[in-house]
């Protein structure tokens, strides 16, 4: 019936006690009792929160909400729900005499409601979803710390899956509930003053339901608290002296195997790094990439967690050596490289489709010269990085000074062409380079790079590239070499010439630009990569 008078629902004696005790306190003292029962937010946000408000005490208006036990469950009781009412008679009388008046004001409300609905005004109804401010079941139960998923430590021995749903819960902050909980609230809703990153195609909205908790303990200064919900891994850390400074990190990890599942990043500090290694994980070293034949050194595992490990050269200049992961299980040793994001990338050499992972040997030796290139694919969401030496060429002339080549003069030799392949969590935006490298050069040099092409991967293990060489007698060159099944190398432009196989050579001019194309076995064509 129109014209009702709702007044809000009685409680019981706890409700009645509780209102009671709430009408004594400042209004800016109910508001931050409030806001931590009802909102669940951290002391630091609520002060915040007064503040802006204009709140003229806000640590004042703290202290007073401490004197109101803090009985939130309270707050879910009909007494206190604003859309809980009862309805009584209204007063027929008054409503006559107000008829005329509503009838006005109806019009005018009409006329107003026409302007307010026109399109792209935001007023237009969501359909069959509710309002803004309505509870969700899920929602709720994600921001639950007593739900967390915690596995079991021995899961990952019997379970038919090997990846971060079978990861035990870690840390010496695994129990502490007031933590978990600020955790998954910033999760869900992070303030303005948290730092959020997020790898390139990763969500960083908060979770669907209770996420598995991976780790929570002290790393370093600071307290931090890493999640998974099947599609991500989030990182919270915050100060161990308070909440301000704190940053939430989110990594895409999807489709995770066992080598990509082998470690994650827990913090960095002073170029250093600490990892968190899969239960798997039986021993753990660090590496310097450029010396594939130095030794490893030992790293102690104390609950899965690695010392501080001096991290690679992520920044541009000399680049000496290139620090790595070396991590053995029960199926063999591999290399994971810290690119700065929460999951290391897993190295691996060979050809596209019959790749193992570089540990030792051939394969250490194959990615040494070109690990600092490793650089610029830093913060990409790369999942995997593979070197593969595509092709030996034979220098024309003795010695050399054109690009990729150190060779002071005299001596001849081939040079070898690898080409690198960065893969990412979210399959596109891959990396390819080509890389050109005389012999007895320290480092390769790039001579053609490419993205999001399927070149120098399992879908199409060829490749060609062409550099500009000057040989120790000042001659130019075009250099350019195809990889296997590669019949013949075509360069037209600024340099013409055809030769037979997957290795051309013809002299050019400094500067000169040409176009190459390859003939396969198969009679398909192959273009120069870049």
């Amino acid at each position: 019936m129109w014209g009702l008078r709702l007044f809000p629902r009685s409680g019981g004696a706890g409700e009645l006690a509780l209102e009671q005790r709430l009408s004594t306190l400042s209004g800016p003292a109910r508001a931050a009792w409030v806001l931590r029962g009802l909102e669940r937010l951290s002391d630091d946000d609520v002060h915040a929160v007064l503040t802006d408000a204009g709140a003229a005490d806000a640590s004042g208006a703290l202290r007073e909400a401490d004197r109101v036990p803090a009985e939130y469950r309270l707050l879910g009781s009909p007494a206190f729900d604003p859309c809980a009412l009862q309805a009584r008679p209204p007063d027929l009388v008054r409503r006559r005499r107000r008829l005329k008046a509503s009838l006005a004001a109806g019009a005018a409300l009409v006329v107003c409601g026409a302007l307010f609905g026109l399109p792209d005004d935001g007023w237009a109804p969501d359909g069959a979803a509710a309002p803004p401010y309505a509870l969700n079941r899920s929602a709720q139960a994600a921001l639950d710390p007593g739900k967390l998923t915690r596995v079991s430590p021995a899961a990952w021995k019997t379970s038919a899956r090997t990846d971060f749903s079978v990861w035990p819960a870690r840390g010496d902050l695994a129990g502490d509930t007031a933590l978990l909980r600020r955790t998954l609230a910033v999760w869900a809703r992070p303030g303005e003053r948290v730092r959020v990153s997020a790898t390139p195609g990763t969500p960083s909205g908060g979770p669907a339901g209770p996420p598995q908790l991976l780790y929570a303990g002290t790393v370093d200064n600071a307290r931090v608290v890493v999640l998974h919900d099947g599609l991500r891994i989030t990182r919270y850390a915050e100060p161990l002296d308070g909440t301000g400074g704190a940053a939430l990190d989110f990594a895409r990890v999807d489709g995770a195997d066992r080598a990509g599942a082998s470690a994650l990043v827990l913090g960095r500090a002073d170029g250093n790094v600490r990892y968190l290694t899969a239960p798997w994980v039986r021993s753990a070293g660090a590496r310097d990439l450029r010396e594939p034949d130095a030794d490893t050194a030992d790293l102690p595992l104390t609950g899965g967690v690695t010392p501080p490990v001096a991290g690679p050269v992520l920044k541009s200049g000399s680049c000496a050596s290139w620090n790595v992961l070396e991590l053995t299980d029960g199926t063999g040793t591999r290399l994971v490289t810290d690119l700065g994001e929460l999951v290391p990338a897993v190295l691996t050499a060979g050809r596209p489709g019959a790749a193992r992972e570089a540990a030792g040997g051939e394969a250490s030796r194959t990615w040494s010269p070109y690990a600092c290139s490793l650089a610029s694919m830093r913060s990409a969401g790369v999942r995997s990085v593979n070197a593969w030496a595509f092709a030996e060429q034979p220098l024309p002339d003795a010695g050399g000074t054109g690009p990729g080549s150190s060779l002071p003069g005299g001596g001849g030799g081939s040079a070898s062409w690898v080409c690198t392949r960065a893969e990412t969590w979210r399959g596109g935006g891959s990396r390819v380079q080509a890389q050109f490298r005389t012999p007895g050069g320290p480092s390769g040099v790039v001579a053609a790079r490419a993205e999001d092409v399927p070149q120098c991967g399992e879908r199409e293990p060829r490749v060609l590239a062409g550099v500009l060489w000057k040989s120790g007698a000042g001659t130019w060159y075009l250099l350019a070499a195809g990889s296997r099944g590669t019949t013949s190398v075509t360069a037209t432009g600024g340099v013409e010439g055809t030769v037979r196989g997957n290795l051309l050579t013809l002299e050019a001019e400094q500067g000169a630009r040409a176009d190459l194309e390859g003939t396969l076995e198969n009679g398909g064509r192959v273009s120069g990569l870049g």
